[in-house]
């Protein structure tokens, strides 16, 4: 079967750029999050009797997995570490029933993942959030369909900024890290793309632990995920 004249103009773009594939965050990133992450978090505090955490905290504490977070988040308002389990429990079922209502994909989020497939790059979502709750929040967003990998902090034994996710998603997508674009919003992203021999560029506007991300070691920093420059 003879290629379409879109396939092959596809191929020729792909021919021309840096990358055969980008890996993109998640909460920060594409979608921000952080009214879902404050719901649910409040809702299991009120379940244990502990006192609400503000915004403030919740966006300097995300980005690590939701074990992190609520670790955090029981040491922040006094609680001792033996609540663990049931915090972390409720945290889950109210994560679950309000995953999506209160977040929003970002603008240039969109155009950007359009412009990357239309360069022929193979996508991926890599993000610490339990992949079950990702893949939900990416389909009632409309995201999932640009997306052929989607990992998250429990797909594998070790999250970023652990490196391991990044190789693994490579693996995944069947390129090498030195030819897949890293797209984050942290520091985390950051570091897990220097130790896999990965490209990274982080969004300005995300969840970095209260940091300026113009002080994080990577390639670029972007207004928008449309002003990525892949070639």
């Amino acid at each position: 079967m003879q290629p379409t004249i879109l396939e092959m103009m596809n191929a020729i773009q792909s021919a021309q750029s840096r990358f055969d594939a980008a890996i993109i965050d998640l909460d920060g990133t594409m979608v921000d999050t952080l009214g879902d992450f404050q719901v649910a978090l409040n809702a299991a505090l009120a379940d244990l009797g502990l006192p609400r955490v503000e915004k403030a905290f919740i966006e300097q504490t995300i980005g690590r997995g939701s074990e992190h977070l609520v670790q955090q988040t029981l040491a922040h308002v006094g609680a001792a570490p033996v609540h663990f389990d049931v915090a972390y429990a409720r945290y889950q079922h109210h994560y679950e029933r309000v995953n999506g209502k209160h977040a929003s994909v970002y603008d240039g989020v969109i155009e950007g993942l359009v412009r990357l497939q239309q360069r022929g790059l193979r996508l991926a979502c890599l993000t610490n959030k339990p992949t079950a709750f990702a893949r939900v929040l990416l389909a009632q967003k409309s995201l999932a369909p640009f997306f052929s990998v989607c990992n998250g902090g429990d797909s594998f034994e070790r999250k970023k900024p652990d490196p391991l996710p990044l190789r693994r998603t490579c693996e995944a997508l069947g390129v090498a890290p030195a030819r897949a674009l890293v797209i984050g919003d942290s520091v985390n992203d950051a570091l897990a793309a220097r130790a896999a021999g990965c490209p990274v560029v982080l969004v300005r506007y995300g969840y970095n632990h209260g940091q300026p991300v113009t002080e994080v070691d990577c390639d670029a920093v972007i207004d928008r995920l449309d002003a990525v420059a892949i070639d």
